[in-house]
């Protein structure tokens, strides 16, 4: 296989990787809000905003594969990182309360599920951002050389 299909398919792989936890993220939030019923607070609805795009976009840019798909996804994923890290600073008493934006209808710091004592719904989300921000800076940085 020569050596541009190779960096091609890996490209690719790459991106689907981000097309694969971006489906999952969505599905687990609405699994978690439709199904277990769990309100969604401000944070977590900003970060959906961030979220449901991506999916859209990156599947898109899987068929084929297209190399510009990293700019449109790329802010998207960086602005709900961001929002994730405040939610999550947010649920672990870093900021406090007083100053947090969800003072009217569910609290950004309700515990719906707490695994192993980190892995909240908070947290999930800012995994799954985490992983997709530097899975796509590698794909910029893999594309432009």
């Amino acid at each position: 296989m020569p050596h541009s299909d190779q960096t091609s398919n890996s490209n690719w792989t790459i991106l689907f990787i981000c097309w694969l936890i971006a489906v999952i993220s969505a599905l687990g939030s609405l699994f978690f809000s439709e199904i277990m019923k769990f309100a969604p607070c401000v944070l977590c609805w900003y970060q959906r905003i961030c979220l449901f795009p991506l999916v859209l976009i990156l599947t898109v840019g899987l068929f084929p594969l297209d190399k510009s798909v990293v700019k449109f996804a790329l802010p998207l994923a960086i602005a709900g990182w961001f929002i994730a890290l405040y939610h999550n600073l947010l649920y672990t008493g870093i900021i406090p309360e007083s100053i947090q934006p969800c003072s009217k209808g569910v609290s950004c710091t309700e515990d719906y599920i707490n695994l192993f004592g980190i892995f909240t719904i908070p947290m999930l989300s800012l995994i799954s951002f985490s992983t997709i921000v530097v899975l796509l800076f590698i794909l910029k940085r893999r594309l432009s050389k």
